[in-house]
């Protein structure tokens, strides 16, 4: 049993607080009687739910990981003029990328049609880090890596990193060429293109860009274009990670994450 502005949320039918709106203004019927008040639990399984007399149908929900190549946008795009990631999954179903990747960066981005959860892995405020390995020109010394944590002001923003250290040889990625560095950089925010717009204000544009790990979920070995569901247990690990820091205990992610690509 959910709650029925939540089941409406997650079909799509309207946001959470939207979602209330309408039925508060008795727009919305279960097994053909109003519902006008807020806290009413149904089982979306078994009940009829309509709104405005239209079925609302409520997907299962799904969950991929995906490891985005480059050349490819994350999300739908409605003139075919770019390549999505979201076709590289088969189905019908009505996914989105949580956490984009732009058009040139790659790795894993995590699918879903769980917007509750969505939201929860990728708002700031949850604050759950986002691990990249970054290909960059030159050799950024001590005091460059601490103005990657430090930050900058750009475009009225204010741009940093968690955490960031020059990291060595990456059979599943390569090596580094001459006069390259990888990096690899954590973050909890997620700016447009901050990695890209930050390396390249301290002097050391990013060459290639790979996310391998958001919050708990693990890049690992998947290879590019490849997908894969996540498991129960990993969905029920997933949903522990994305409360607010508050409310869990803190896990060994981290650590573990600081291997992904050695494995």
């Amino acid at each position: 049993m959910e709650r029925l502005q939540k089941i409406l949320a997650q079909a799509g039918i309207a946001s959470r607080r939207r979602a209330e709106e309408m039925i508060l203004a008795g727009r919305v019927r279960v097994n053909g009687q109003v519902v006008n008040k807020l806290g009413a639990q149904v089982d979306p399984a078994r009940d009829k739910i309509l709104v405005d007399n239209q079925p609302v149908v409520v997907e299962t929900k799904a969950y991929f990981l995906l490891y985005k190549p480059r050349g490819y946008i994350s999300d739908r795009d409605d003139t075919a003029e770019y390549k999505t990631a979201l076709d590289l999954v088969p189905g019908n179903l009505r996914l989105f990328a949580a956490g984009r990747l732009d058009m040139n960066s790659e790795g894993l981005l995590f699918l879903t049609n769980d917007g509750e959860l969505a939201n929860r892995l990728t708002h700031p405020r949850y604050e759950h880090e986002k691990e990249y390995l970054a290909l960059v020109f030159g050799a950024p010394d001590d005091k460059t890596l601490e103005r990657f944590v430090r930050g900058i002001p750009y475009e009225g923003e204010w741009l940093r990193a968690d955490t960031v250290a020059r990291t060595g040889r990456h059979q599943q990625f390569g090596e580094a060429g001459r006069d390259e560095t990888w990096l690899r950089i954590v973050l909890h925010e997620g700016k447009k293109r901050q990695i890209r717009h930050l390396s390249a204000a301290l002097g050391h544009p990013v060459k290639r860009l790979i996310r391998v790990r958001i919050g708990p979920l693990l890049l690992g070995k998947l290879q590019v274009g490849k997908w894969r569901k996540l498991t129960g247990d990993e969905v029920a690990q997933l949903r522990k990670q994305a409360q607010p820091r508050g409310t869990r205990k803190t896990s060994n992610v981290k650590r573990q994450a600081s291997n992904v690509e050695r494995k």
